[in-house]
C-alpha cells in the first residue's frame, strides 16, 4: 500500500498558529510515504511568510514535494512579479516549479500553475502536461498530478478556471492519470471528474490545512491510500478539541489502473 498525505494553502502570513503542531503531529502519526503540497504556502511572497514555510516543511515526517501557488508570487510588487515573480519561492522552498517524486509503484508530478499575468485564474502550461504525459505511459503504478489550482468547479464557484482545463483533463485521462490533487479554493471536494474524461481521473481538492481564510468550511487535509486499483481517501478536520480528526471516509476505484 502507498500513502499519501495531501494538504495545501498554508498561508504563513494569514495562518492560525494554534493549528501548526497539531498538524504537524497529524502528519506524523498518519506515517505517509510522501507529502503533497499544493501551493499557497504564503500570503504574500515576502521573505519572512517564506522561511515560516521552510520551517514547517522541515518538520514533516516524510519526503515533501511541493509547487507554488498564486499567493506565492508577489502581488503589489510589480516590478518582482513581472520580471522574476518565483524568486522567493525558488530561495526558499524549492528551484523546482514543477517537480517530481517516484519511488516503487508511485509517480507523483507537480505542475505548476501560478501564473504573473492572472493573479487568481492560474494558467496550464503544454509543455509541462506533455511531460507528465509522456512519464506516465512507462510507468507501471499509481500516477498523480499535483497542482495548486483546480481542473474542474463546482457550478457556482466565483472563481474562474483555468484557461484549456478541460481539454488537459481528456489529455491527462488518455495518458493514464489515476489522481490529481489540487487546492486554491480552500473547500474540500474529492470525486471522479466528469465531460470528456469519462470519470477515469479521481479529483481530491482539499481545503486550507492553516489559514484563518475559511469558505464556510474547516482547516483540514487529505490522507490517500493505494492499493492496486482501489484508493481509500480520509478527509482529516481541525476539531473543536484543537487537533486533526478523522471526518469522513470513502472508497475509489482507479478506472485507469
Amino acid at each position: 500500500m502507498i500513502r499519501i498525505a495531501h494538504i495545501s494553502d498554508l498561508h504563513f502570513g494569514r495562518d492560525d498558529a494554534t493549528l501548526i503542531d497539531p498538524l504537524q503531529d497529524a502528519l506524523n502519526k498518519a506515517e505517509p510515504d510522501v507529502i503533497a503540497v499544493s501551493g499557497d504556502l504564503t500570503q504574500r511572497a515576502r521573505a519572512g511568510q517564506f522561511r515560516a514555510a521552510r520551517a514547517f516543511l522541515d518538520r514533516l515526517p516524510a519526503p515533501w514535494i511541493c509547487v507554488p501557488g498564486n499567493h506565492d508570487i508577489p502581488l503589489y510588487n510589480l516590478p518582482m512579479r513581472l520580471l522574476r515573480p518565483y524568486a522567493g519561492y525558488r530561495r526558499t522552498i524549492c528551484r523546482e516549479l514543477s517537480p517530481s517524486f517516484q519511488r516503487e509503484k508511485l509517480l507523483v508530478q507537480g505542475l505548476n500553475t501560478a501564473w504573473p499575468f492572472s493573479w487568481q485564474r492560474g494558467h496550464l502550461r503544454k509543455r509541462h502536461l506533455t511531460r507528465a504525459c509522456k512519464r506516465f505511459k512507462g510507468f507501471d503504478g499509481a500516477r498523480i498530478v499535483m497542482a495548486h489550482h483546480p481542473f474542474q468547479q463546482a457550478q457556482g464557484t466565483k472563481k474562474q478556471l483555468m484557461p484549456g482545463a478541460e481539454e488537459a483533463l481528456h489529455n491527462l485521462a488518455a495518458c493514464g492519470t489515476d489522481v490529481i490533487l489540487t487546492g486554491h479554493l480552500h473547500a474540500w471536494r474529492a470525486e471522479p471528474f466528469v465531460a470528456r474524461t469519462g470519470g477515469s481521473i479521481l479529483q481530491v481538492h482539499v481545503g486550507t490545512g492553516l489559514s484563518t481564510r475559511l469558505r464556510g468550511q474547516d482547516n483540514d487535509f487529505a490522507i490517500l491510500d493505494i492499493a492496486g486499483r482501489y484508493c481509500t481517501l480520509t478527509r482529516m478536520v481541525a476539531s473543536v478539541k484543537g487537533d486533526f480528526a478523522k471526518d469522513i471516509e470513502t472508497r475509489f476505484t482507479l478506472n485507469s489502473r
